[in-house]
Order: structure tokens, then sequence, then C-alpha cells
């Protein structure tokens, strides 16, 4: 990713950061956000992940507050947010169409910020994958 499309992409993130619902920013106080351009090997060999083609665009490391207990009653928890998985999953910079329909561009690439933000966040929350995508954050 160049300097540009990072700085690019940072300016969107605030976007949608500041669109947000004040509780959401709440729970981003508990869950600190993180950006980086993209997972690194050693991360993707942890998650298993082998396949170049597969897009991560974020990631929860923690412990869900629903499997907390006294014994266990914090994990500092951490919500990764990868700029190139996100540009990836909403289609790239320029907006197109096939087929199927649009994609690309720089509403899409804004909404998959918010879907992502909002995805790692349910985790947080001990939502599984099915949870999320019934909620359409998947």
């Amino acid at each position: 990713m160049t300097r540009s499309e990072r700085e690019r992409f940072d300016r969107l993130f605030e976007e949608v950061l500041a669109s947000l619902p004040e509780g959401v920013h709440a729970l981003i106080e508990e869950v600190p956000l993180v950006l980086e351009d993209r997972p690194s090997r050693q991360l993707l060999r942890e998650l298993g992940i082998e396949d170049d083609d597969e897009i991560l665009c974020g990631l929860h490391t923690g412990v869900p507050l629903t499997d907390r207990s006294v014994e266990r009653p914090d994990a500092s928890d951490v919500v990764q947010i990868f700029r190139e998985g996100v540009v990836d999953m909403a289609g790239g910079w320029e907006e197109d169409e096939d087929d199927e329909g649009p994609f690309g561009g720089v509403d899409r690439i804004r909404e998959e910020i918010r879907i992502t933000i909002l995805h790692e966040l349910g985790h947080h929350f001990g939502l599984d994958e099915d949870d999320l995508d019934r909620l359409g954050y998947a």
C-alpha cells in the first residue's frame, strides 16, 4: 500500500468512526482499534491461513466478554483492521461494474470499514460468525 493510499484510507476510517453511534465509541475505549496495512506472515501462520488469496479485513484478539470469569477477568483485547484486506474486500479504489453489479470505489470501502469495525467489536461481545452474518456484519 502506498503512502497516499494509506492516508486516503485513514481519512475514510476517521469519517466512519465519526459517523458511528456514541455507544460504539464507548466500546472502542474498551477495545482499541489498531490500523495495519496487512497481517504479518507469522499471524497468518498462527491463524492457519496459507492461501494468499484469502482476505483478512480485521481480527479481534483477546477473550470475549462472554468467556470471562473471575479467573480470567481481563485479556487485553485489541481489534486490528487491515487496510489492504478492507480495500480488496470492497473491490478496490476504483468503482467498476460487472455482471453482478457495481463494486469498488470509495463508498464501498467506507462501508467495508464500518462492517469490519462492527464485526470485530461483535467478537468482543461473544458473537460468532453466524450471529454476525445474521446482523449483516459478515
